[in-house]
């Protein structure tokens, strides 16, 4: 292994996993993941990334904290009130692991910068709160072979799934953004709190099993879960063509909105 005696005392709970090794690990010191939105799901995949040691940790949102986030964010604390989202999100991720490079874009993901911040990347989280967004973060990783995680929450229920070329996307779903105002945001309708660690720890372990390659991803699967009554169900997915081949030319995406 190329991990130095702190290192090993560090990651020693992944060194003796079984899949995972002193090989995994170097994996995930070596891996590069974009997380986009510092809220309810990118604050615990954050968290969990940068313990995990993965090398680079790239992190995107425009928005600043707000005392309304604190409910379910929690990466971010009172203090943080008014900074920028990835500024506090990057302080604490170096606390917790000073490994960890943290790169940071206090900006929106837009049709104008996705390809070219993606480029960077070995996979995707997809942690925001809007259909727009979510749209757009599907076809720029479709359009640039890049495997990602789409997440969703509201209320008590939370969904999610994991693309890598060739599998079913999101739009392998839902075909096109529903009609404006047809479904309530979190800021109109609630969010349990828990529910977004839930699916936010679900995410972090689906982008730490790719990049060491274990287990069986959530691949033309849809994982729902209903933390009212605590249950959890699959759905399978069959991949279309314009899903996993995006829109090339012809598309146009919108500004991708990160308020939540």
């Amino acid at each position: 292994m190329n991990l130095n005696d702190e290192q090993v005392e560090r990651y020693s709970r992944h060194i003796i996993l079984q899949g995972v090794g002193g090989e995994g690990q170097e994996k995930l010191l070596a891996a590069k993941i974009l997380i986009i939105g510092a809220g309810g799901l990118g604050a615990p995949v954050a968290l969990y990334l940068a313990a995990a040691g993965v090398g680079t940790i790239g992190i995107i949102d425009a928005d600043v904290v707000d005392i309304s986030n604190l409910q379910r964010q929690v990466i971010h604390f009172t203090p943080d009130i008014g900074r920028p989202k990835v500024e506090s999100a990057k302080e604490k991720m170096n606390a917790i692991n000073p490994d960890v490079r943290v790169v940071t874009y206090n900006e929106l993901f837009t049709k104008n910068n996705a390809l070219d911040i993606l480029a960077n990347y070995d996979f995707v989280v997809d942690g925001t709160d809007s259909f727009s967004a979510k749209f757009l973060i599907n076809d720029a990783c479709v359009l640039a072979k890049k495997p990602f995680s789409h997440g969703g929450i509201l209320r008590f229920d939370g969904q999610t799934m994991t693309h890598v070329p060739g599998t079913a996307s999101y739009r392998c779903v839902f075909k096109e953004p529903p009609p404006a105002n047809a479904v309530p945001t979190c800021s109109q309708a609630g969010v349990f709190g828990a529910v977004a660690g839930m699916l936010g720890t679900i995410q972090a372990a689906e982008a730490i099993r790719y990049i060491v390659g274990v287990g069986e991803l959530l691949t033309n699967r849809l994982l729902i879960f209903d933390a009212l009554r605590m249950r959890f169900r699959t759905v399978r997915v069959k991949p279309s063509e314009l899903g996993i081949q995006g829109f090339r030319d012809s598309y146009d995406p919108p500004v991708c909105e990160l308020r939540r």
